[in-house]
């Protein structure tokens, strides 16, 4: 259906663009940006007066234990392309699997799943899996989740074979033996007698990634493409710095919890809905985190979205299961922290657009590279019409997802999604759905 969103302010953070115009979208792609082709006429017009026009958001990290609730969820939030972790169950290590997942997500007609497949069979941190049917398959990168990949001699061999077939290898940094506890190290910690992880659990881990990749770089080639997925301290972030300077092929992302929520402020009276992965560290770090995120030492902002039911969080803090939603707060939570800054709203909304997308790189594959993140003529249609006045509290009664948990919740939020498209359809109307 051929539509035209009217009078939006229409925000491209990857060319720059930022103006008040109107948007043609027909058969599926920009028609226009500005004055619509002579011949098209709109079977739908949508007055996004007030409103921004942006990009459909690019989340490099989404679980979807419930597919048909979490994909509403994302369309709820403006999220047009997400990366599922390979932590399913099944574990994404077969390239039937894979195709399953993104059959299932196609038939719904929301948002487009990325698939990131295994690293080793099962997450085992044994035998690699076979990445090029995988890759034919569908995913878009290669990683472990949360499971920290033992054997350095396997990891290795995971870069080395990556950097011969030009994949990515997407890694968490968490030491095997001083990570996994539920909280930071840190003065809170001590006090609430919490089991903690140190910071060292990140630093240890990104110095052997960063070791390993300048040791199979080849002459004359730049290496294996790693992405660094959660960075939660202020000296990962400088590590991360360090190695980009001297010319590594890496790039990171941050989880929203993380730039914006520290251990004292969320932690405190032991309240399970801010038992994370990364655990929320200091004060100093959330600071180091944001101007890493605002110089672009950080690349994307992600979600983090991984919903825990109600039995699972609702115990004891070092007994709850980690995780939060996360899909629909990362925009307005995105520009919360940018403020009334002009230049770090640019930055916000990149680090979840073209940014991201920019991650996956040749991952996206023909149709989507040069597409996904960015709004131009002749691009996929994934646009976001965003109302940056609508105001709204987090609960169970305006979240989407399959759970519910967030330490955001009972917050209020400043702009909502109003309409979402993928491809050029039409994925969330808030209007139908009474938000």
């Amino acid at each position: 259906m051929n539509t035209l969103i009217e009078h939006g302010r229409v925000i491209d953070p990857a060319t720059g663009r930022d103006e008040v115009a109107d948007l043609a979208i027909a058969d599926g792609r920009i028609a226009a940006i500005g004055a619509a082709p002579a011949d098209f006429a709109p079977q739908r017009r949508i007055d996004a007066r007030g409103c921004w026009v942006l990009p459909g958001l690019v989340d490099l990290a989404a679980r979807l234990p419930r597919l048909e609730c979490d994909m509403r969820a994302a369309v709820a939030g403006g999220v047009t392309s997400l990366v599922c972790p390979p932590d399913t169950d099944p574990v994404l290590d077969e390239p039937g699997l894979v195709e399953m997942l993104i059959t299932r997500a196609t038939r719904l007609g929301m948002a487009r799943v990325l698939p990131q497949g295994a690293l080793t069979r099962g997450l085992k941190g044994e035998a690699l899996t076979e990445m090029v049917r995988l890759t034919e398959a569908g995913c878009v990168a290669f990683g472990h989740a949360d499971v920290p990949l033992v054997n350095t001699q396997v990891l290795q061999r995971t870069m080395q074979y990556a950097d011969t077939f030009g994949y990515a290898v997407w890694l968490r940094p968490q030491d095997a033996w001083l990570g996994g506890s539920a909280a930071a190290s840190g003065a809170l910690a001590t006090r609430m007698g919490l089991a903690s992880v140190p910071v060292a659990a990140e630093t240890i881990a990104l110095h052997t990634i960063f070791e390993l990749m300048r040791a199979v770089r080849s002459p004359g080639s730049s290496g294996p493409r790693v992405h660094i997925c959660r960075i939660s301290s202020a000296a990962g972030a400088a590590l991360l710095r360090q190695a980009k300077a001297e010319g590594l092929p890496v790039t990171a992302d941050v989880s929203i919890n993380n730039l914006l929520l520290c251990d004292e402020e969320a932690m405190c009276n032991f309240d399970s809905r801010a038992r994370l992965l990364p655990p929320l560290r200091q004060a100093a770090d959330r600071q180091a985190l944001g101007q890493a995120l605002a110089d672009g030492t950080l690349d994307a902002l992600v979600s983090n979205h991984a919903p825990v039911g109600s039995d699972a969080k609702h115990l004891p803090f070092a007994e709850a299961e980690a995780g939060a939603v996360g899909l629909e707060l990362l925009l307005p939570l995105a520009l919360h922290w940018a403020g009334d800054d002009a230049a770090r709203q640019r930055r916000a909304l990149a680090c979840v657009t073209s940014g991201a997308a920019a991650v996956i790189g040749s991952g996206l594959g023909d149709e989507l590279q040069g597409s996904c993140g960015q709004l131009h003529e002749g691009a996929l249609a994934d646009v976001c019409v965003f109302d940056p006045a609508a105001r709204w509290m987090v609960g169970d009664d305006t979240l989407h997802s399959a759970g519910k948990n967030t330490p955001f919740e009972g917050r209020e939020m400043c702009g909502r999604v109003r309409y979402t498209f993928t491809g050029g359809q039409l994925a969330w109307d808030a209007t139908a759905d009474g938000a």
